[in-house]
C-alpha cells in the first residue's frame, strides 16, 4: 500500500457514545459507556472475553439496539434510523469479523465481488475486475484470486476479509478480534495492515481485542472495558501508567503470562 500521513481530526467525532447502556436478560453488559472516535483516528478497546466488546460494535452497526443512551455514527443517530437509512449508514462501515466470514463455496475473486455487485449493481464487467484487483493489491494477495477459501492460510483468509470490507471504501471500520487465532509472526503482519488501511483508505476504525501487543500497535488511543464502563481511555502508555491494579493485572497477563483473578 502506499503510504500517506494521516491526520485526526478531534473537532469530529465520527463516533459518539454517551452513557451507553444494555443487558440481556438480567445480565448487564454495557453499564453507562461513553466515548468518542474521531476521524482518522484508530481507537483500540480492551477488555476479556465476555466484558461486552462486540456487543458494542454490534450495536454501532446497528445489528443490536442499545437500552438506552446515545449513539451517533457519522452523525446519524443509529437506533433511530429505519431499515432503509440503516441500510445506507451500513454501506459507510466495513466490519471485519473475526472468522473472516468467507463463502467458503466461492473463490476470492467471487468473494470480493458479492458486495460490491450487491451493492452497485450498475457497475460494469472492467469496473469489477479493477476494484477487486486493485484491494486485493493493497492487501498483497493479488495472486490468491482464483483460489478457494480452504486454500488459504488463517493469516490469509483474514487479510481477504479485510479486502471485502474495504471495497466498498467505508469510512469507518469496526475490527472483532483481528489477531485471534493467530501466530505471533501473522499477527505483526495484520496489525501492520490495519494501520496501512487507516493511511491508504483515511479510514477511522475500532479495534476489539484482549491481545495488548495489537492495541498497543494499531490503537491511536485505547480503552479497557471492565464491568460494563471504560476503566481509562488515552494512549498506550498513559493507561498503563496509573496505580489501578486492575489494569496493572490485565497488562501483566497479557505480557508475562501471570495468572491473575479478575
Amino acid at each position: 500500500m502506499e503510504h500517506k500521513p494521516v491526520q485526526i481530526n478531534r473537532n469530529n467525532a465520527v463516533i459518539h457514545i454517551q452513557n451507553l447502556r444494555k443487558s440481556f436478560g438480567a445480565l448487564t453488559v454495557l453499564n453507562g459507556v461513553d466515548i468518542d472516535v474521531f476521524q482518522g483516528e484508530n481507537m483500540a478497546v480492551l477488555g476479556r472475553s465476555g466484558t461486552g466488546k462486540s456487543v458494542l460494535i454490534k450495536i454501532i452497526s446497528g445489528l443490536l439496539k442499545p437500552d438506552s443512551g446515545i449513539v451517533q455514527v457519522l452523525g446519524e443517530e443509529v437506533d433511530k434510523l429505519n431499515a432503509e437509512e440503516l441500510r445506507a449508514l451500513r454501506l459507510r462501515i466495513g466490519f471485519s469479523f473475526q472468522n473472516s466470514a468467507l463463502y467458503d463455496s466461492m473463490t476470492v475473486r467471487e468473494n470480493l465481488e458479492f458486495p460490491l455487485v450487491r451493492n452497485k449493481p450498475n457497475l460494469t464487467r472492467q469496473e469489477i475486475d479493477s476494484a477487486v484487483e486493485e484491494v486485493l493489491d493493497n492487501v498483497g494477495l493479488l495472486q490468491t484470486i482464483n483460489q478457494m477459501p480452504a486454500e488459504l492460510s488463517g493469516g490469509q483468509r483474514k487479510r481477504i476479509g479485510i479486502a471485502r470490507t474495504l471495497i466498498l471504501k467505508p469510512e469507518i471500520m469496526l475490527y472483532d478480534e483481528p489477531t485471534a487465532g493467530l501466530d505471533p509472526i501473522t499477527s505483526v503482519e495484520i496489525n501492520s495492515l490495519i494501520n496501512e488501511v487507516r493511511e491508504q483508505y483515511n479510514t477511522s476504525a475500532i479495534v476489539i481485542t484482549h491481545d495488548l501487543t495489537c492495541a498497543k500497535t494499531t490503537g491511536n488511543r485505547i480503552a479497557i472495558l471492565l464491568d460494563g464502563r471504560f476503566l481509562a481511555q488515552g494512549t498506550f502508555e498513559e493507561v498503563f501508567a496509573v496505580d489501578d491494579e486492575r489494569i496493572k493485572n490485565f497488562y501483566n497477563y497479557n505480557f508475562t503470562g501471570d495468572k491473575v483473578d479478575y
